[in-house]
């Protein structure tokens, strides 16, 4: 389903040019669940701007499904973003929009029928176990409960892969393996998982897939890792 392949990444820091990424190859198949861990500044987060078009590679390709994402134009990208969600640490919910229509507001931008909004929005909030508090502005939830809403959202277009950048970041510990069984809950329904992580404890509990990176390089690729950054 994606393909990396000897993708780099440099920016330029005045008359320097600095690495995010150096000659990074890696496939992902459907379904499958990969934990992504590095420091920071290891890579990460470059590799995620990628996926969803936010970057484009220095040299190398990226491949999602039938995309080969370093081609496509401005006014294609929200097609490729339908087939990815995305879960950032810090919720990105629009604050004056309820949980409902903060759901909503992604079928509303793939131009979706009202109809289908209104039979698939409550369906996915109580899936994240938030039927009784779908009409409650974010001010009104928990961390944890922003978090759902933004997974909900996340899953709502069916996206053939769900891309979660440190999603338990600012949540407490009870929150925080929350988020995780819904991430697995979803896998299990065959949706691919890419989680991004600092969290040693959650790497190791899943034991799923590990890519580790250090300074832009994948140093470790491991089909049941652990974290391990030395």
């Amino acid at each position: 389903m994606i393909i990396f392949q000897n993708v780099s990444k440099l920016y330029k820091n005045n008359s320097h040019e600095i690495a995010a990424l150096e000659d990074v190859s890696f496939t992902i198949n459907p379904k499958e669940f990969i934990s992504l861990v590095g420091r920071s500044g290891a890579g990460k987060s470059t590799i995620v701007k990628m996926l969803i078009g936010e970057e484009k590679p220095t040299k190398g390709r990226v491949i999602f499904a039938s995309y080969d994402i370093n081609k496509l134009k401005h006014k294609e990208l929200p097609h490729l973003r339908r087939k990815i969600g995305v879960i950032f640490q810090d919720f990105r919910l629009l604050p004056n929009k309820t949980a409902y229509e903060n759901v909503a507001f992604a079928l509303e931008a793939a131009g979706r029928l009202q109809s289908d909004i209104e039979e698939f929005v409550p369906q996915a909030l109580e899936m994240v176990g938030l039927k009784e508090k779908m009409f409650n502005f974010p001010k009104e939830l928990s961390g944890g409960e922003k978090q759902r809403v933004a997974i909900a959202r996340a899953m709502i277009n069916h996206p053939d892969a769900i891309i979660a950048d440190e999603p338990t970041g600012n949540l407490d510990p009870i929150n925080t393996w929350e988020i995780i069984k819904l991430l697995l809950k979803i896998n299990e329904l065959g949706t691919t998982i890419i989680l991004a992580t600092h969290n040693k404890d959650i790497v190791n509990y899943l034991d799923r897939r590990v890519i580790s990176l250090e300074n832009g390089k994948i140093i470790r690729d491991e089909e049941k890792g652990k974290y391990i950054l030395v």
